[in-house]
């Protein structure tokens, strides 16, 4: 993700990549994070109100997600799954990440990608 803001010419702290995670309830759970970041599994276990949480095996993304690595999106999924967003989104005008193929990024305000998706925002980078 962080060599896509670097060919899009933009702040790599704006382009998010798409995680996908697993809570110890056996619930899975998409977070959004800057490219230039890792995910703080503490912080995102918080969010959700799971005592802990996990990444997915990369195996399992395209069954549970209709997505391959690199072409993960928070829309379009096979199954909506709670969606979080880095709180860092605000404070861009607009935001990009993966449209679902490798290689195609969409690029819109938050707002409009709160009208598709339910985002909630959180602290969840270490």
């Amino acid at each position: 993700a962080a060599n896509i803001a670097q060919t899009l010419g933009q702040d790599p702290a704006s382009v998010f990549k798409t995680l996908v995670t697993v809570g110890k309830s056996k619930e899975h759970y998409v977070f959004m994070i800057p490219s230039n970041e890792e995910l703080d599994l503490k912080k995102a276990a918080a969010a959700t109100g799971e005592k802990s949480i996990e990444m997915i095996p990369q195996k399992e993304l395209l069954s549970l997600t209709g997505y391959i690595h690199g072409g993960c999106s928070p829309i379009g999924m096979k199954k909506q799954f709670d969606t979080f967003i880095d709180e860092t989104a605000i404070l861009f005008d607009r935001i990009c990440f993966s449209g679902g193929r490798v290689g195609f990024q969409v690029r819109v305000r938050l707002e409009d990608l709160k009208s598709v998706v339910a985002v909630k925002e959180f602290d969840l980078v270490k």
